[in-house]
């Protein structure tokens, strides 16, 4: 499934604020005519996106796959939409059973934004460097605890890819893992532009992964740049959306 995460308060539910679980559980509340909670592979936090977010559910209606996806289309917002609904067994959840996920933060790096992605691209008009941000990225492969980018209690993870690739003015940074703390893809992106643009150096960032101190490392990127492309379960993927943990993000 995917969303744009603009005006929500993130995937999970919470009071007095609208959410991605919580519009997705009023449409199968209606649909299947009965209570239905939904579990999210990415917990996404406010204003991020998804491309490839799985979820699971236990309903007692008839209804198949196909008529359950169309009915949830047409009841929630344009925002949202569900890809595929598939049945599985019951052993199966979307967060837990994961073995891999992949995000995307898209950095729009030019002199002048573009109005139509504000709400997808982080836009920043300084030159950064590129062959700094390649050097620093590939610090991060392995298994490290990577306490210095989480928003809270640290941990090992083991981070699998971790590239930059560019079209023109748009930088799109891809990293894959087995699992991510909680604000972890946006510190690391935020610390890696303090490289890109010369606030510290490649060896500098290497030393703040060894640190494993939050303090040292730089501000969390914004929200609207990030997206949850695909989550991998025992080697198949499902991100179906994309076109061309505690786990947040």
């Amino acid at each position: 499934m995917a969303y744009d995460g603009t005006r929500y308060a993130g995937f999970q539910v919470q009071p007095n604020a609208p959410t991605v679980q919580g519009e997705l559980e009023r449409a199968l509340t209606e649909l299947c005519n009965e209570p239905v909670r939904i579990t999210g592979a990415g917990r996404t936090d406010a204003g991020v996106h998804a491309t490839g977010q799985v979820i699971n559910f236990r309903t007692a209606s008839a209804l198949d796959g196909e008529r359950i996806g169309r009915g949830v289309n047409a009841l929630v917002p344009a925002d949202i939409a569900i890809s595929a609904v598939e049945p599985v067994g019951e052993d199966f959840h979307a967060r837990y059973s994961a073995t891999g996920r992949t995000y995307e933060y898209r950095i729009r790096n030019g002199p002048e934004r573009h109005p139509l992605e504000r709400h997808r691209e982080h836009w920043l008009p300084v030159p950064l460097d590129r062959s700094a941000l390649d050097r620093a990225t590939r610090l991060l492969h392995g298994r490290h605890d990577f306490a210095a980018f989480a928003a809270g209690e640290g941990g090992v993870r083991e981070v699998r890819s971790a590239t930059w690739s560019a079209q023109e003015e748009l930088l799109r940074f891809e990293i894959t893992a087995d699992a991510f703390l909680r604000g972890m893809v946006r510190a690391i992106v935020g610390t890696l532009l303090w490289v890109g643009r010369g606030r510290i150096g490649v060896e500098d960032f290497g030393a703040l992964i060894e640190a494993r101190d939050r303090s040292k490392a730089g501000p969390s990127a914004p929200a609207n740049g990030l997206c949850l492309i695909s989550v991998e379960y025992g080697g198949r993927q499902r991100n179906t959306m994309r076109r061309n943990e505690d786990d947040e993000e």
